[in-house]
């Protein structure tokens, strides 16, 4: 039986304090066989420098200019055509049998077009904490259309060590079925670049759910993330990322939410928007941008719904289940594939 392929696409910016030993943890994967593709946005520190060191190890592609982290990652998933695809934050070092226990817990459901391990929280540099708290064990949708890390900062217990079906998986360490990349990626991507970075991957999870794509979380696969984008504490984000966060925000629902989710959630849904409008007005002005680059985006972002929409395979019904306030998982049998490959419905773009 031939081996089964799989690329670690990792993307740096100014990422000389992680990637070295992000890199080796990579290369010391026990039990498969890699392809390591580095995209450098133009960094400016010592990243390309330490990635020299990996010569012959890697393939680094050099852009001359940041192009963000969606299209960095879509650069690295279109130069190869593995079965599978981990995307890697250069802040996150896996453990040894990271990767073959992803790839083991995909191939128990041919239907499942993404997988996520235990992300574990861990200092910069790498640097121990003291205590062992979940960085991200998948991702989870509220009704105010507010996408967290499921588990984030909690104590790791067995409430964590159950396989199970999540919304979607953290990009920082996902693993991507290729067959379910060809089938959801638009205009050659499967990140929509208009994003640059944040949020990218709740979009992808989001219109994967729509085509009927599952996600499974394996507790088997560990990882440590060095975490800078922490949630609710906004003025530790660098200004940009502040500003592509709430851009984003309304690119992903221009782009992927469905009538019967306007109708259940608008309440909620309109309470944050006036709550981030204002917090933009007020307080962070700095984000003031976002709107207009909203403006700018705005036909080619009702174009991909179309096009989401006419493909869309799943009922608002099923979808609607993963809009919770609080985390929500299923367990992974049989069963729920089942039922979710059957409520095939394709309806016309809103």
């Amino acid at each position: 039986m031939p081996e089964t392929t799989v690329c670690v696409s990792i993307v740096t910016f100014n990422s000389s304090r992680h990637i070295r030993r992000c890199l080796e943890a990579v290369l010391n994967q026990r039990d498969i066989e890699l392809e390591v593709v580095v995209v450098d946005n133009d960094s400016k520190d010592e990243t390309r420098a330490i990635l020299d060191e990996f010569r012959g190890r890697i393939r680094l592609i050099a852009n001359p200019v940041n192009t963000g982290f969606a299209e960095g990652q879509n650069q690295a998933i279109r130069s190869n055509t593995s079965e599978w695809v981990l995307t890697l934050n250069p802040d996150v070092l896996l453990e040894p049998d990271f990767v073959r226990n992803l790839v083991d817990a995909g191939e128990l459901d041919p239907g499942a077009g993404a997988v996520c391990g235990k992300l574990l929280s861990v200092g910069p540099g790498f640097q121990s904490l003291p205590r062992r708290l979940i960085d991200s064990a998948g991702i989870y949708f509220t009704p105010a259309l507010r996408h967290f890390d499921r588990g984030w900062h909690q104590p790791d217990g067995p409430e964590f060590d159950q396989q199970e079906y999540v919304f979607g998986a953290c990009a920082a360490a996902a693993l991507y079925r290729r067959r379910m990349i060809d089938d959801i990626s638009m205009n050659g991507g499967l990140f929509d670049s208009d994003f640059f970075a944040y949020r990218e991957d709740a979009d992808v999870a989001w219109r994967a759910q729509l085509m009927g794509w599952r996600c499974i979380y394996t507790p088997s696969a560990q990882a440590w993330h060095v975490r800078s984008v922490v949630p609710g504490n906004r003025r530790t984000i660098s200004p940009a990322i502040n500003m592509h966060s709430v851009k984003n925000r309304f690119l992903m629902r221009i782009k992927n939410a469905t009538p019967g989710l306007y109708r259940r959630c608008w309440l909620p849904m309109t309470a944050r928007d006036l709550v981030v409008i204002a917090g933009c007005l007020l307080a962070e002005q700095e984000s003031l941008p976002a709107f207009r680059l909203l403006a700018s985006c705005w036909k080619k972002a009702w174009e991909r719904r179309r096009e989401i929409m006419r493909r869309r395979r799943v009922t608002d019904e099923v979808l609607l289940r993963w809009f919770r306030f609080d985390p929500f998982s299923e367990p992974l049998v049989a069963d729920v594939g089942r039922k979710a490959a059957a409520a095939v419905l394709a309806p016309d773009a809103a």
